[in-house]
C-alpha cells in the first residue's frame, strides 16, 4: 500500500467524550487519506469489478449544541476505486457551509436534531430551520458527479466521484429549490434521470422534481400535503414516482410553540402519492394503507394496472426507553432497528380501483436494502439487506432477500465487527439479477482496522471473496452507492 495523509482535522469534541455514537465503532475520523495499490489480505479482487464504491456517513468534527444525535455528524465520504484487480482509496469531509462556519468560529453553532433549533447561534437550512445541513446522509453519482445530501433537506454538495475533489453546491442554473432537496435522490440508469423530492414547514409542504442526464432541471412541481410531514425516501417505476405521507410527524400543537416533537398518529392511515414522472399536483393519485412509517424503500415496478412497492414497514415507529436502558436509553431506542421492528413489506396499488393491498415479505428484522441498479423501477426478486446488532445502530450481518421466499442467504461478521450499507455491483457482461458482487466497508473494533470486503452476490454465506485493507479504521457508516465506469463518465 502507498498511503499518505493529505489533511488532518482537529477535533472540537469534548475531552473524554463517552457518547456511544462518537466512540467505539462510531469513532470519527480526523485524517483524510490518499492510498493506492491497497493490500489484498484475503482472496483476489475480481478483474472485472470496475467502478467506485462510495459511502457517506456522519463524522462529527464539532460538537452539537446540547445533546448529540448520530445523524447530526458532519458528512465524510469514503471512496474505493476498483479497476484491473487493483484498488485505491480516498476520504474527504464534505465542505458544507455549516461546517466551514463552525471551524472558523472554533465552536458549535448549530443545535442537533434532538435539541430545539432555536438554540442554534446561526441560521441554517433544513426542514426544521436553523439547523446545520451536514450533508451526511446519502450519496449518489449522477452526470459524472457524486452528490451528497441531508435527510432533512438542504444543498446537494458535489465532488469528483474518484478523487473526491470538491465541486461546490449544486445551483442548477439558479433554479435550485428554496425548500432544498432531501436525501434519497434516485438515479434511473435507463433514462439517466435523477428524481428528487424536498419538504418543509411551509405550504404546500412537499415538492418533486427531475434532472435530465446532463444535470439540467427539467421538471419541478408541488405535491401538496395536509401539513408539515417527515418523508424520508421515494421510489419510482418506469412511468411513475411514488412519494409518501406517513402518520409520523411533528405534533401540531407543539410545533405551533416551536417544539419539534414527532408523534405517531395511529388513527391516521399511511398515504402514497403516485405521480407521473413528469406530472403535476393535478395528476397525483393518493392510495391509503395501514398506519406505519418507512425509512427505506427497496424498489417499485409496474405489473399491468398495478404498481408494486417493496420497502421496510415499522411495527413500532416511536419506541419508548425501558428503565434498564440507562442514560442513553431514549437515543439508543430511536435508532435501533430491532426496537423499531423493521420488516420487509409489499404494497400493491390498483390503478383501476384505487385500492391498496399489503403483504409481508419476510418476518426477520433487516433494513438498508440495495438492489441490482439495472433493475431499478423494474420487476425484481432480490435485495441485499443488512442485519443489525440489537440495541444499536450497527450492521452485524448481510443477507439476501428473495421477494417470494424471504431470506435465502446470509453472512454474519464476528462480534465487534460492523459493516456499512452494501450496494450490489453487477458484473459488466452479466444479465441475471444476481450476477455480480456486493461491496461494503467493514470496521473491526477488535483489531482496530478496516477493510473493504467483496462478496459474490449469489453466495454471501461463503464469506468475502476478497478483503482489501484500508489505511486506518473508519467510523461505522450508513448509506453507500456503487458507480460503474460508465456512470463515472456521466454516461
Amino acid at each position: 500500500m502507498k498511503a499518505r495523509v493529505v489533511r488532518t482535522h482537529a477535533s472540537r469534541l469534548p475531552a473524554g467524550d463517552d457518547h456511544p455514537y462518537r466512540t467505539g465503532a462510531w469513532r470519527p475520523n480526523l485524517a483524510e487519506w490518499e492510498a493506492d495499490d491497497l493490500d489484498v489480505t484475503h482472496g483476489a479482487i475480481p478483474d472485472d469489478l470496475d467502478g467506485v464504491y462510495l459511502r457517506n456517513t456522519e463524522n462529527p468534527i464539532v460538537d452539537a449544541i446540547g445533546r448529540y444525535h448520530p445523524f447530526d455528524g458532519d458528512g465524510m465520504v469514503h471512496a474505493i476505486d476498483f479497476r484491473g484487480g487493483r484498488a485505491s482509496y480516498r476520504n474527504r469531509l464534505v465542505p458544507t457551509k455549516g461546517l466551514a462556519a463552525e471551524l472558523e468560529a472554533g465552536e458549535p453553532l448549530f443545535a442537533g436534531i434532538i435539541e430545539p433549533p432555536e438554540r442554534s447561534l446561526r441560521d441554517g437550512w433544513g426542514a426544521r430551520g436553523r439547523m446545520k445541513d451536514a450533508s451526511s446522509t446519502d450519496i449518489v453519482v449522477h452526470g459524472g458527479r457524486a452528490k451528497t445530501s441531508f435527510y432533512q433537506c438542504g444543498d446537494l454538495y458535489e465532488m469528483d466521484p474518484v478523487t473526491l475533489e470538491p465541486l461546490g453546491a449544486a445551483t442548477w442554473g439558479g433554479r435550485f429549490p428554496r425548500e432544498g432537496v432531501s436525501a434519497h435522490t434516485k438515479v434511473d440508469p435507463r433514462t439517466g434521470e435523477l428524481l428528487f423530492f424536498g419538504y418543509s414547514k411551509v405550504a404546500p409542504y412537499m415538492h418533486y422534481g427531475v434532472l435530465d442526464r446532463a444535470g439540467e432541471l427539467v421538471h419541478h412541481t408541488a405535491v401538496p400535503l395536509p401539513g408539515p410531514r417527515l418523508p424520508h425516501d421515494m421510489a419510482f417505476t418506469e412511468r411513475f414516482a411514488i412519494l409518501d405521507d406517513f402518520p409520523l410527524f411533528w405534533d401540531a400543537d407543539l410545533l405551533a410553540k416551536g417544539v419539534h416533537r414527532a408523534r405517531f398518529h395511529r388513527d391516521i392511515p399511511s398515504r402514497f402519492a403516485v405521480i407521473p414522472r413528469r406530472g403535476t399536483a393535478a395528476d397525483v393519485r393518493w392510495f391509503e394503507a395501514s398506519p406505519t412509517y418507512v425509512l427505506h424503500w427497496i424498489n417499485a415496478f409496474e405489473r399491468g394496472d398495478e404498481i408494486v412497492l417493496d420497502g421496510y414497514r415499522q411495527e413500532n415507529p416511536t419506541p419508548r426507553p425501558a428503565p434498564e436502558d440507562g442514560p442513553w436509553g431514549a437515543l439508543m431506542r430511536m435508532v435501533d432497528l430491532v426496537s423499531l421492528g423493521t420488516r420487509a413489506h409489499r404494497w400493491r396499488f390498483d390503478l383501476r380501483t384505487g385500492k391498496t393491498r399489503e403483504e409481508p415479505l419476510d418476518d426477520t428484522c433487516t433494513e438498508f436494502p440495495t438492489i441490482n441498479p439495472r433493475f431499478a423501477g423494474r420487476v425484481h426478486q432480490s435485495a441485499w439487506v443488512m442485519t443489525t446488532k440489537p440495541g444499536w445502530f450497527l450492521f452485524d450481518g448481510i443477507a439476501r432477500l428473495h421477494t417470494e421466499r424471504g431470506l435465502v442467504d446470509r453472512y454474519r461478521w464476528p462480534d465487534g465487527v460492523f459493516a456499512s450499507e452494501a450496494p450490489m455491483a453487477p458484473r459488466p457482461a452479466g444479465t441475471a439479477e444476481d450476477d455480480g458482487w456486493v461491496v461494503t466497508f467493514v470496521s473491526d473494533t477488535n483489531r482496530d482496522l478496516s477493510e473493504c470486503q467483496i462478496f459474490d452476490a449469489r453466495r454471501l454465506a461463503d464469506g468475502p471473496v476478497a478483503c482489501v485493507r484500508l489505511p486506518e479504521r473508519i467510523s461505522s457508516g450508513t448509506h453507500a452507492f456503487w458507480a460503474d465506469r460508465d456512470a463515472l463518465a456521466g454516461r
